[in-house]
């Protein structure tokens, strides 16, 4: 059961499509990582994508932006910080769909990965807007509207990272495809999967999926981001519109996700969003030496951390932990 369409065929009229990466991504063992008693797997969501570009943000994109062209928007806005994975992304694959891009950009620590990152976001032909923080970007967004509307048609405001009912639909997908990778034997059942959470949309997904697909596996959400309200309530409340919403295109009610499916942990945020913190940092150069990852400061190595010192504490619970690779740039 690894495409939503196939999963519930009525689907294919109700909900576009557009395939913009190649699954199902890749999983292994992690045998030479973590101190702690549980079976380390990897699921490299950085090999989904074309083009040199993959993670999270890209299945997202695989319902986002049909969507846009559904309701006849000809530029998609959206927000993220100076060095955002998730606006880069959007610009690269809205320009090769025929869309325009805007970007409200807000401040983050500036190090040599968002400096480098910046340098891509300016190369995108995405339109800019250093708006600081989310309060000036809340009170520019008319102005935003106003400036990016064509044909008579504002642009298609997506939150950051994607993570609307609609965005949320690519990780209810890739939870199916796990679900078939374990049926087909390529890992075990996951007890959990361990994901940083920066916006809420892949543990939101993870969660249905898990759910359509009958795994039990718990989703452990490292946050990593501090300028947005990511609790259980809200995380559910996103799996829940989620539902929501494939029910009124035609497929059948998702069953209700027990809470305890969710735990959510934030002692691995550090000083806030961006900010550079020495578990991370640690956990980042542990995975590169024994597993061959690279991961991102931002977001996979904090996840990472967060993983270890819970392996190490015997907090993950029975069963193997999946760690789930986010990472976008190759």
């Amino acid at each position: 059961m690894p495409r939503l369409h196939e999963w519930c065929p009525a689907l294919r009229e109700t909900l576009p499509h557009v395939r913009l990466g190649a699954s199902p991504t890749p999983v292994r063992p992690l045998p030479g990582l973590g101190e702690g008693p549980a079976e380390v797997w990897l699921k490299d969501e950085g090999a989904f994508g074309d083009g040199g570009w993959g993670g999270n943000k890209v299945r997202k994109l695989e319902w986002l932006i049909p969507e846009a062209r559904r309701r006849r928007r000809r530029t998609v806005l959206t927000f993220g910080g100076l060095g955002t994975n998730w606006g880069l992304a959007t610009a690269l694959y809205a320009r090769e769909h025929g869309l325009g891009a805007a970007l409200a950009l807000v401040d983050q620590p500036v190090d040599d990965h968002v400096r480098a990152q910046l340098a891509r976001l300016r190369e995108s032909g995405a339109a800019l807007h250093l708006t600081r923080t989310k309060a000036r970007t809340a009170l520019a967004l008319p102005w935003l509207l106003a400036r990016h509307s064509g044909g008579g048609r504002p642009p298609l405001v997506l939150p950051a990272g994607g993570s609307s009912p609609v965005g949320v639909l690519g990780y209810v997908e890739a939870a199916l495809e796990l679900a078939a990778q374990v049926e087909a034997g390529e890992l075990p059942e996951p007890g959990c999967v361990v994901v940083p959470v920066g916006t809420g949309g892949t543990a939101a997904g993870l969660l249905l999926g898990l759910g359509l697909a009958g795994l039990p596996t718990r989703v452990v959400g490292v946050v990593v981001n501090d300028q947005l309200r990511l609790d259980r309530r809200t995380v559910l409340r996103l799996a829940g519109r989620c539902a929501d919403l494939l029910a009124r295109r035609g497929a059948p009610r998702p069953p209700a996700i027990p809470p305890e499916r969710l735990l959510l942990r934030r002692e691995w945020l550090g000083p806030g969003y961006g900010h550079p913190l020495p578990a991370a940092a640690s956990a980042r150069d542990e995975a590169a030496e024994r597993a061959g990852l690279a991961l991102d400061p931002v977001y996979t190595a904090k996840a990472m951390a967060g993983l270890l010192a819970m392996d190490r504490a015997g907090a993950l619970g029975p069963g193997p932990a999946l760690f789930l690779d986010t990472n976008g740039p190759r």
